[in-house]
Formats: structure tokens, C-alpha cells, sequence
């Protein structure tokens, strides 16, 4: 049966090592994988036949990064929720991972251009004039990039930043190595930044237009 525990006794627990640490991970790992599967089943169906070895690689590695990042914790939240917000995120993360394991950069760089950023930096709840404002700055940006970038550079930034395919799975669809990606989207951000500052929208004033409301 598993234990009950406050923040301060899972914190104990974890950094204790030995039987102590291995009982803690195994509460908190059958905690995660009967609240995991709700959230999940928002962006995948659990009879999806991956489903299930989505959820265990997702549980495995965020018990890893739990105990990573344990100094990390503030306590603002119960010691579960946090553990749980980082879950999701593994979730997503690798769930976007396989969804790009046998796709092909064809289609994102063909895709309408004008709609992926749109969907990207939508915010809910807007007012007109904060909707108005950041569809002039959209407009601005979709100019710029494609004043400024290569098409390999677009794909590579469109891909990365808008779609959240991993940097592993781009270099291998744009026939590079990691290290040489790296260089690619450099050049492309300097450009970029630079030509952001002569239109007078520094890239910080950007990505605080676009953040997520």
C-alpha cells in the first residue's frame, strides 16, 4: 500500500537512497501512471496501440528527471502536482517525438505559411486591439522570414519552434548532423534578431507580443 506523504517527506524520502528512495519511486511512480492516462488521452486515444508504452517510457523518465531536479521544487504546489506537471510535459514531448519519427519535412515546408504561426501564437481571450497588434506583428514576422531566411533555414526554424519537431528528427530529415543544425538555425536567429532591430520589434518584445495567454 502506498504511503502517504507531505512535500517535505517525499523530498526526505527521495534524497534518502537506498530502500528509501526505491519505495518513494515506486509510490509516486503508481501515482503518475493512474493520473497520467486522463491527461494523456487528450492527445492520444488509449486504445491507440502505442498508448501504453507512451505512458511507461513518459513515467520512466519523469521519475529520472523528479530525481534531477528535486532542488528545483519550491513547494508552491504539492510535492504530486509538481511531479505531475512534468509528466505531461515529458508526455508531450515524446508523443510529438514519435509523431515526427516517420514523418517528412515535405509537407512542412509546402504548408501554408500563413496559417502554422497563426496557430502557433493564437491567444484566447484577447482583446481587439491585442488580436489587431499581433496580427501586424504576425504579418511583419512572415515578411521577414521570408525576406531574410534560406528555405532550408525556414524549414529548419518552422519546424523546431512552430511544430516542435526535435532537433534529432530535423537533421535527419534535412540530411545533416546535429552540430551543423545547430550552425543553421544560429545564422538564421542572427539574421533575424538583426533585421527585427531595424524594423524597430526587438525580438524580446516579440516573443512577449506572441506568449501564450
Amino acid at each position: 500500500m502506498a504511503q502517504t506523504r507531505d512535500n517535505k517527506s517525499w523530498l526526505n524520502d527521495l534524497r534518502a537512497g537506498g530502500e528509501q528512495q526505491e519505495a518513494a519511486l515506486s509510490d509516486l511512480r503508481g501515482l503518475l501512471l493512474r493520473a497520467l492516462p486522463q491527461g494523456l488521452s487528450r492527445w492520444l486515444p488509449p486504445e491507440h496501440p502505442e498508448f501504453e508504452s507512451l505512458l511507461e517510457d513518459a513515467v520512466q523518465e519523469t521519475l529520472l528527471r523528479v530525481l534531477s531536479g528535486l532542488d528545483q521544487f519550491q513547494g508552491r504546489s504539492q510535492f504530486t502536482t509538481w511531479a505531475y506537471k512534468i509528466a505531461v510535459r515529458v508526455s508531450l514531448n515524446e508523443l510529438r517525438r514519435r509523431r515526427w519519427r516517420d514523418a517528412s519535412l515535405d509537407g512542412l515546408e509546402a504548408e501554408d505559411a500563413d496559417d502554422r504561426p497563426g496557430r502557433q501564437f493564437r491567444a484566447s481571450g484577447a482583446s481587439p486591439e491585442s488580436v489587431a497588434e499581433r496580427g501586424d506583428a504576425l504579418q511583419r514576422v512572415q515578411r521577414i522570414l521570408a525576406e531574410e531566411l534560406t528555405e532550408r533555414q525556414r524549414a529548419a526554424m518552422m519546424a523546431i519552434t512552430v511544430d516542435g519537431v526535435p532537433m534529432e528528427e530535423v537533421a535527419r530529415r534535412l540530411k545533416t548532423n546535429r552540430n551543423a543544425l545547430y550552425k543553421l538555425l544560429h545564422d538564421a536567429r542572427l539574421r533575424l534578431k538583426q533585421r527585427l532591430e531595424q524594423e524597430g520589434l526587438p525580438p524580446e518584445e516579440l516573443l512577449s507580443m506572441f506568449a501564450r495567454e
